[in-house]
């Protein structure tokens, strides 16, 4: 339940779900917001910080992963490296998704070169060697799932649509990790 709405007791006793008519008023002005209604608050700037610095870390990965499709070598090197395209791809979705939500939240995406590394939570990578390689991105993939288990846990119920989008991109950010766990060794 957000922060508008609230329980009341009905007549038999039992709390009953009531809106905050004033909170649907106040949503009917200020338009140029788009989706943005007053109730998402203070935390907006916050959630779109949050929201760029997982921007630069996806794009980052996109990155790593792309060279390390075009310079993976070795006798497993060609399914590890067609692994390695998909995780970029999907990483690409995973930026296009955030910076779509960005500006439904009136945000700008900070696509900047010159800042992507120092907002990434994960690490360029340049390793030649095919199980570095996997070393690498199992670990970016690491510090996703945890980046993303924090931002879901402090966003929580302030942001529900963000927290969604977040909770889909983990879900695939798990499942990157458990296939790279898979190909450490061969």
């Amino acid at each position: 339940m957000n922060a508008h709405a609230s329980t009341a007791k009905g007549a038999a006793g039992h709390q009953r779900l009531v809106l905050d008519e004033q909170a649907i008023g106040a949503a009917a002005k200020s338009l140029d917001e788009g989706a943005v209604t007053p109730s998402y608050g203070p935390w907006r700037d916050d959630v779109l910080k949050l929201l760029n610095d997982a921007l630069a870390t996806e794009l980052v990965c996109v990155l790593r992963y792309k060279r390390h499709y075009f310079t993976a070598n070795g006798v497993s090197s060609p399914k590890i490296a067609e692994e390695f395209l998909v995780h970029a791809n999907a990483e690409s979705g995973h930026a296009d998704r955030i910076a779509e939500r960005i500006v439904q939240l009136g945000g700008e995406p900070d696509f900047d070169p010159t800042h992507l590394l120092d907002r990434s939570h994960a690490s360029y990578d340049e390793s030649t060697e095919l199980q570095a390689m996997v070393r690498a991105n199992l670990v970016a993939e690491r510090i996703a799932v945890e980046t993303y288990r924090q931002m879901i846990a402090l966003i929580g119920d302030k942001d529900p649509t963000t927290r969604r989008m977040l909770k889909d991109i983990l879900s695939d950010e798990e499942e990157h990790a458990d296939e790279l766990k898979d190909w450490l060794g061969h």
